[in-house]
């Protein structure tokens, strides 16, 4: 009965219903990276009720990150990402099963963490993770969502997916693109978390089988001018 109550204002919705939630509770979801994007995508998943989600991330808790990674209290300053976020999450769900992976997503673990998951949600802040997340995706047959963003803007993907479109195919120019110098910029901290929750949204969409989800289209937002697009590719 408790579980009932819990999730009752989303199983009213005729597109989740119980057998949605029975979907979100059997499924398993691996965020990697748990920063800004992370931190919005892991909550709303916990929230949602999924039954497992894997954390990867090879970073600590920086008093930089708290302006926007607001899964992290300055309690936590030092400590590794995953751990720390598996505390959070767990206080939100106790009965949610949390795997962390302190080391992050590498070339050596990719393919055989993968391979445990049904859907990918990427919050990761480099090229050449998405492109090994990308590649290790399609020879698995697993879909992912993509988000990224920028000082006020951001873009949410469905890769891998019953359109069978890849991020290769959106950004081609893999070499140039993973050559490029990683570089702290600025951005406005509500910016991961619109990011972040529309990944989760996406993610959900997909498990449960429900709306039109970014399948081989691209949506992108400017949070600025509230400007918003929807490519198909």
């Amino acid at each position: 009965m408790a579980r009932e109550e819990r999730y009752a204002r989303q199983t009213m919705l005729p597109e989740i219903g119980p057998e949605g939630q029975r979907r979100l509770a059997g499924a398993s979801v691996l965020v990697v990276g748990v920063g800004g994007l992370g931190s919005p995508a892991a909550l709303y998943l916990t929230g949602a009720g999924v039954g497992r989600l894997g954390l990867a991330d090879p970073d600590t808790v920086s008093e930089s990150n708290l302006q926007r990674q607001t899964l992290y209290t300055e309690a936590q300053i030092g400590r590794p990402k995953p751990e720390a976020a598996r505390e959070r999450l767990t206080a939100l769900s106790s009965h949610t099963r949390f795997d962390c992976y302190p080391e992050g997503l590498t070339e050596a673990n990719a393919r055989k963490v993968i391979a445990a998951y049904d859907l990918v949600v990427d919050c990761c802040d480099n090229f050449p993770t998405r492109y090994l997340i990308d590649d290790v995706c399609a020879a698995c047959g697993k879909a992912w969502v993509h988000g990224s963003i920028g000082e006020f803007t951001g873009q949410v993907s469905l890769f891998n997916g019953h359109a069978g479109r890849r991020y290769a195919d959106l950004y081609p120019d893999r070499e140039a693109l993973c050559r490029r110098q990683r570089t702290a910029a600025g951005v406005l901290g509500t910016v991961p978390g619109v990011i972040g929750a529309l990944e989760a949204s996406e993610a959900v969409k997909w498990i449960v089988g429900f709306g039109e989800p970014l399948d081989g289209r691209l949506f992108t937002i400017d949070l600025k001018t509230l400007q918003t697009e929807i490519i198909t590719f």
